[in-house]
């Protein structure tokens, strides 16, 4: 039977979201239903309620989700009711081409699940009875969700769920960015630029990696202190700096290896490329407005030999990825309960939505009644 959920939901471009009840739709073939415990608020929710990313409204937002399984529908046997699952904005088919050579991320399924199921429809109405959007697949910023079973990865029951919610995305995409996308060697030089949530992970991930000198760049102090807290070996204030790319290359000793801009803005990226040695790697890990360009010099891209590549979903396998992450938080390597700068109750959705459009520091995270 359906389910009455709560659910955050998008309605117009600019406007702030809307707490409202919905009905979820029991799971057809290939789905489960999950009843959500917790839901990150993460900028690409925010991204849709702008319109930087254009999604078609409305819509139920959500993709860093974490929650326990409730229902099952034909053709699932892989979960099981009461099995413990984490949100993959990315739904994974397992048999495409980039499925098959190690590059789930890129999944061609994931392109016709960017909001709606991967069949095309959703299993999401109001009280009028009219269909919702779900924020690519997922839309678990709800008290229920039924997902296609490619856009969940089951993980041990003793994880916080809490916690678990956080790899679905930020996570998952900053710490991959730095040891999936970039494969940052030990004893190396890393710059980040943009330490909110994601940022924070790709400075966790170069310190996981090994780096030896990591810079994070960012236009507020508070949140260089955290980035301190999460492995920054520095920090830079770009505000009002005359001239901050000659400053970070004296910083990093003439030039770094790696540069990450986790804010999307092509004069970023254009930035983390200025910033790099010869040879070095920039990878471009937030996602731009539509039309915003990246400009370089073309004679310099050759004689360089430097790296401009992008990192979606922080090159992630999630089946293999999530466990790992998982792993080592419990070792106490991976940092997730510093993240967690503030809770929230579904009601106080707007409130959350608020705070990361001010800049907030760390993350937010809605939490749910206990599954």
């Amino acid at each position: 039977m359906a389910h009455m959920s709560k659910a955050v939901v998008a309605r117009e471009v600019g406007k702030p979201v809307i707490v409202e009840q919905i009905e979820v739709a029991k799971p057809q073939h290939g789905e489960v239903t999950v009843r959500i415990a917790a839901c990150g608020v993460c900028h690409s929710d925010l991204s849709a309620t702008n319109g930087t990313i254009p999604y078609p409204m409305p819509l139920v937002l959500g993709h860093e989700g974490a929650g326990v399984v409730v229902e099952i529908g034909d053709g699932v046997d892989n979960f099981a009711v009461g099995d413990h699952v984490v949100s993959s904005f990315v739904s994974m088919c397992g048999h495409c081409h980039y499925c098959q050579t190690g590059r789930p991320q890129l999944c061609v399924q994931s392109l016709k699940s960017l909001f709606t199921l991967p069949d095309g429809t959703v299993r999401t109405r109001d009280s009028a009875g009219n269909d919702l959007n779900v924020f690519c697949g997922c839309g678990v910023m709800a008290e229920f969700a039924t997902v296609h079973m490619g856009n969940v990865v089951k993980i041990d029951q003793k994880m916080p769920l809490d916690r678990a919610a956080l790899i679905a995305c930020g996570v998952m995409t900053g710490v991959g960015a730095a040891v999936n996308t970039a494969k940052v060697e030990a004893g190396s030089i890393a710059v980040v630029f943009g330490c909110g949530g994601v940022g924070l992970n790709a400075i966790q991930g170069c310190a996981i990696a090994g780096a030896g000198v990591i810079v994070g760049v960012d236009t507020s102090d508070e949140k260089l202190d955290m980035a301190r807290q999460f492995g920054a070996t520095h920090g830079y204030n770009i505000t009002a700096q005359a001239n901050p790319g000659k400053d970070l290359y004296k910083l990093t000793g003439g030039g770094a290896d790696y540069a990450f801009d986790c804010v999307g803005v092509g004069k970023i990226s254009e930035m983390a490329w200025t910033v790099l040695r010869r040879g070095g790697t920039a990878v471009i890990v937030g996602i731009s407005g539509p039309k915003d360009q990246i400009m370089l010099n073309a004679q310099q891209v050759a004689t360089s030999e430097k790296t401009l590549t992008g990192s979606y979903y922080g090159s992630a396998r999630p089946q293999l990825d999530f466990p790992r992450l998982i792993g080592l938080y419990r070792s106490g390597r991976l940092k997730l309960d510093e993240l967690i700068t503030r809770t929230y109750t579904i009601d106080e959705a707007p409130r959350a939505f608020a705070d990361l459009s001010e800049g907030k520091q760390g993350r937010g995270v809605i939490l749910f009644d206990a599954a």
